[in-house]
């Protein structure tokens, strides 16, 4: 086959692998915004608005141009189609890097040359093939398929990626060398780029680099000591680029508008827009001065510094869009300074890298400042304290850093109760080898292998694990002995879990296939085994070194190494080359060579057919509407013009999402406490957004700002209710200080019980209470903080400055009672379903015993007004995330049996029926099934027996057997199931065991003895017929 044909056949495959990948990511796209980060990047795209740091405007202005073309209730799935598009290209780069490097397999000559030989036609398949299941291979892995059907900046991130590398290739094969520099002008414009969307793409210098020197000096070896420089080269190309331009670029800049905004009394960004400006012309200035002398390698680095700058300053939008105040507006970059703390990610903190502290080392405090924005100038205002840590608690290769109780125990599991003692702390330092041991286990294991092997071998299920557990999250391949060795067997698992969807079995053949790759690779060209090698390494286990991450993580952390899958998946293309290789040398006739090159593209297309196979059940999340149906409900569940105090990204992020893009209920107004620990925060709490008034606040900005009053004194000397009002005027006051010993002056708060008046007639005007508790509202309620708390957080001075100036005129309503707050508002709150509203009567709630409640305003917020069609569809995969949620952190079970525990007090025996049928449609058992202590969630099985309780209560004898029937088949399973790790799973055996017990001796107390007993005796034979331990 000649190169002109090769090509053809070649750009065909790559469009079907195209295609293939286009259908398969259009057809499982998420409808709507997704939770997590996804609302959030919808939102602020679609709107041009500010997302979390480091920000993402080159995402974000992408994403807006795919969503021009439709209407805000077709916006979120334009954005989520853009990452199905971006992650479909992706797999086209990646079929044509592989297709390098397979041909470097074959033939060495670069093509076109004079006497670049033609591919036999089993040489083309061969090649061609290896891209086809390389590319397709990657196509259906777990993680890259997962970030390839929401809007997230993962899938975006790839592409870039997958174009370096693949312009890289296109320099190294450029037959006119003359022109050849222009592709590595274009990744280094793409470099720029890509900084606006996520860094990821940056870790692929070190591959580019040596690709660079080996097309230098193709046919010549480099010693060991040329091979290290360009591995330094490489890396200080990259520390360059992460390090010194990203956060020093826009610093100079801001060093540069302090002085025009302080000196020359400009206006904020002044500066910084004359300083981008000036570095501009500068490299203009350089590139047309290098041309006219000829300096080809300057002008060609000169240039590459030039496009990385124009792609990076792309930053400059953030400025703008911050500046417009727009409703979503995380930090408020609207200055130099600003942006310069946005890119560093300061609200994150930082962690130790190659030599730092760990867990327990001795410290001391020093004062920080920063420059901030305060009426028109920049003034240098106090930050938050340095720590500065001893010497001798530091350590090398510091990993065990965290100092939060649950990671302390974690790590001390590895330390064994050693390690070495240091002077001012009682925590013990671990030994280097405690240290490797959490790394290699942990780190490196846990979280980067368990995520490879998930890939390329199977998956038990998709159960997020923050730690090691036998049951939930493990790699799984499908080879019974295996997986029995590791894991045991797992043959009685209640159905919920055996049958998991995320449960997928490739049996090795991926990783096997890779591995012959590999192996292939490094033996005929191990040169292009090194550069795979690179990209493999910098975007895995580099990763890992840098992150450097605790334990308990929040959610599976695989997205981030997606370009190690990425570079594995060259290898499992290139095991395609090695099978047709070994396989060839055995035939003579070129006729036999191709039909032994087509029998094993055929037979290894299998594994990427295995991997789709497998995996489409439980990356398709086609008519998964949840998120945003829940958003909806929590908006809901807000008076008009009301305040909802949210906690975390999934319940906050969605409901941004249905504000700013469907406009629904954006009178009310989100107030995020994660988010209200920061100045700029607050600063939007006090000005209007959308159709919601600002925030009546009268704390100063000084008095917040960032780094100050993060965590304020509590000294109450009287014991005295004071008013609300009167505490805040002492908190202001400048004279009004906590002196300590060593001459530090701090504000602080000044009373532990705080009195508020209450405007009756705006109380029932806004319906902050009904009508039916008219006579029970005070002329003042009494919040008191416990005696046990010594500080108030930043968010709760917050929400005690808006209730100190409160005219009782917008409903007040919090997710989870308020969470962390602890101000004595609990005393007050009624349940109004989705969240509970701050009164002015004294009331607790508690899960099924809710207390005060207008049982029509109730019945209209959880039966009406609330939206259950998505949740009780059958048509969609409830994944972990939410079974999490609505299990977990907003049980609808939960939700729907205190509603009818008020009902049943109220005799409303209706309503009650209605709620507890609507209950068992919403929530399908074989969906979000009873019990679920595996979760951990061992509550929720508690809500079914309550269930059956008010069944029976209100005459439905009938349904209440249904129930326990159903609940009682779950139990039955995990009993089995304990039994199994029996005593390892001791205390969830008894626990499953007791619930039997509690559920039948509720029945025998509503009267029905006999279906009591037929449990009881049921329950007592399937013990005995399954073990000796129950009789004993």
């Amino acid at each position: 086959m000649d190169n002109k044909r090769f090509r053809l056949w070649n750009l065909l495959t790559g469009c079907v692998v195209f295609l293939i990948a286009t259908v398969t990511y259009l057809s499982t796209i998420e409808p709507t915004a997704s939770f997590w980060d996804c609302g959030e990047f919808i939102a602020s795209s679609y709107k041009l608005e500010v997302g979390h740091p480091p920000g993402n405007p080159v995402f974000q202005l992408i994403a807006r141009a795919f969503t021009m073309f439709t209407g805000p209730d077709k916006a979120a799935v334009m954005v989520n189609a853009m990452s199905g598009l971006c992650s479909s290209l992706t797999i086209f780069f990646l079929y044509l890097t592989i297709v390098f490097f397979a041909k470097r397999l074959v033939v060495r000559k670069m093509e076109g040359e004079e006497d670049a030989p033609a591919y036999s036609l089993s040489q083309a398949i061969a090649i061609i093939g290896s891209g086809a299941v390389g590319a397709l291979a990657y196509t259906f892995t777990d993680t890259f398929w997962f970030s390839a059907v929401e809007g997230e900046v993962y899938a975006m991130s790839s592409l870039f990626t997958a174009i370096v590398v693949w312009a890289m290739t296109r320099w190294y094969e450029a037959p006119d060398r003359r022109y050849a520099n222009r592709w590595i002008i274009l990744i280094s414009f793409l470099m720029g780029l890509s900084i606006g969307v996520h860094l990821l793409n940056l870790l692929a210098i070190p591959m580019l680099v040596f690709m660079y020197y080996y097309r230098m000096r193709e046919d010549k070896p480099f010693s060991l000591w040329e091979l290290v420089r360009i591995m330094l080269v490489s890396v200080v190309i990259l520390a360059l680029v992460v390090f010194i331009l990203v956060p020093y670029l826009p610093k100079v800049a801001a060093y540069v508008d302090l002085f025009f905004v302080n000196v020359l009394s400009l206006p904020y960004n002044t500066g910084a827009a004359f300083f981008l400006t000036a570095v501009l012309g500068a490299c203009f200035w350089g590139l047309f001065k290098t041309l006219d002398k000829g300096k080809v390698f300057l002008n060609t680095a000169l240039l590459c510094f030039t496009t990385i700058v124009i792609g990076f300053s792309l930053f400059t939008v953030v400025i703008i869009w911050s500046s417009a105040k727009t409703p979503t507006n995380e930090y408020q970059p609207d200055n130099a300074f600003t942006l310069v703390r946005y890119l560093s990610r300061e609200q994150y903190g930082t962690v130790p890298l190659l030599y730092g502290q760990y867990f327990g080392s001795p410290y001391e405090l020093e004062p920080s400042h920063y420059w901030a924005p305060v009426d028109g100038k920049y003034k240098k205002v106090e930050g938050p304290v340095d720590v500065k840590f001893d010497a001798a608690g530091k350590m090398l290769f510091p990993r065990m850093h965290s100092t939060d109780e649950k990671h302390v125990k974690f790590y001390q599991y590895y330390m064994d109760g050693k390690g070495i003692p240091v002077a001012g702390t009682d925590e013990a330092k671990p030994t280097f080898g405690a240290n490797l041991r959490f790394f290699f286990d942990f780190q490196l294991g846990w979280m980067y292998w368990r995520y490879f092997m998930w890939n390329f071998a199977g998956r038990q299920n998709d159960i997020h694990a923050p730690s090691q557990d036998p049951f939930v999250g493990n790699w799984e391949c499908g080879i019974r002995p295996l997986d029995e060795l590791r894991l045991g067997n797992q043959d009685n698992a209640p159905d919920w879990l055996k049958h998991n969807k995320g449960k997928n079995h490739y049996f090795l053949l991926p990783l096997l296939l890779g591995l012959l790759g590999l192996i292939f690779q490094l033996d005929k060209d191990n040169r292009g085994c090194w550069l795979t090698f690179l990209l493999f390494f910098m975007t895995g286990i580099a990763i890992v070194i840098y992150l450097n991450q605790p334990p308990f993580q929040v959610r599976e952390r695989d997205y981030a190494y997606a370009g190690s899958f990425y570079a594995f998946c060259i290898w499992i293309g290139l095991g395609v080359m090695a099978l047709y290789s070994w396989i060839a040398k055995a035939v003579k006739s070129e006729k036999a060579a191709v039909a032994t090159a087509s029998a094993v593209l055929l037979s290894c297309l299998a594994v990427p057919a295995l991997m789709a196979a497998e995996n489409w059940d439980d990356h398709d999340r086609s008519n998964r509407y949840t998120s945003v149906e829940i958003a909806r409900n929590y908006l809901n569940s807000v008076g008009k013009n009301g305040l909802l105090v949210t906690h975390g990204d999934n319940d906050t992020f969605p409901l941004w999402y249905v504000q700013e893009v469907e406009g629904f209920r954006n009178d009310v107004r989100v107030c995020n406490t994660s988010l209200l620990g920061t100045d700029w925060y607050i600063d939007q709490m006090k000005y209007a957004c959308n159709n919601s008034p600002a925030l009546k606040l009268s704390i100063g900005q000084n008095q917040y700002l960032y780094g100050i009053n993060d965590w304020i004194p509590i000294s109450d000397s009287r014991n005295q209710p004071i008013l609300l009002s009167d505490c805040i005027t002492v908190f202001k006051h400048p004279d009004a200080k906590l002196v300590y010993k060593d001459g530090r002056k701090m504000d602080y708060w000044v009373s532990r019980k705080m009195i508020i008046p209450v405007n009756k007639e705006n109380c029932l005007k806004y319906g902050i209470v009904s009508e039916k508790f008219a006579e029970e509202i005070p002329d003042s309620i009494v919040i008191e903080i416990p005696k046990s708390k010594n500080y108030l957080s930043k968010p709760e001075l917050f929400l005690l400055d808006f209730l100190s100036t409160y005219q009782w005129d917008r409903p007040l309503n919090l997710l989870n009672q308020g969470g962390d707050l602890n101000i004595g508002i609990r005393d007050y709150l009624m349940y109004d379903g989705f969240s509970c509203r701050f009164t002015p009567i004294r009331n607790k709630v508690q899960a099924l015993d809710i207390g005060k409640v207008d049982t029509d305003v109730l019945y209209d917020k959880v039966m009406l007004q609330s939206s259950y069609d998505a949740l009780a569809r059958k048509d969609y995969y409830v994944d972990y995330q939410n079974l999490y949620t609505f299990l977990g952190v907003m049980s609808i079970r939960n939700l729907f049996v205190s509603s009818a525990a008020a009902f049943l007090k109220a005799g409303e025996y209706d309503r009650v029926e209605a709620v507890l049928d609507k209950c068992q449609e919403v929530m399908d058992p074989e969906l979000y099934p009873y019990e679920n202590s595996i979760y951990g969630w061992s509550s929720n099985a508690l809500f079914p027996i309550e269930m059956i309780k008010d069944y029976y209560a209100i005459d439905r004898k009938e349904k209440a057997h249904h129930l326990a029937e159903t609940l009682y088949g779950q139990i039955e399973q995990v009993v089995l199931f304990y039994l199994d790790f029996y005593p390892t799973m001791k205390d969830e055996f008894e626990y499953a065991c007791n619930l039997v017990y509690f559920m039948t001796n509720e029945i025998s107390k509503a009267g029905d003895e006999s279906f009591a007993v037929e449990l009881s005796k049921k329950f007592s034979s399937f013990l005995n017929d399954n073990t000796s331990i129950a009789a004993q």
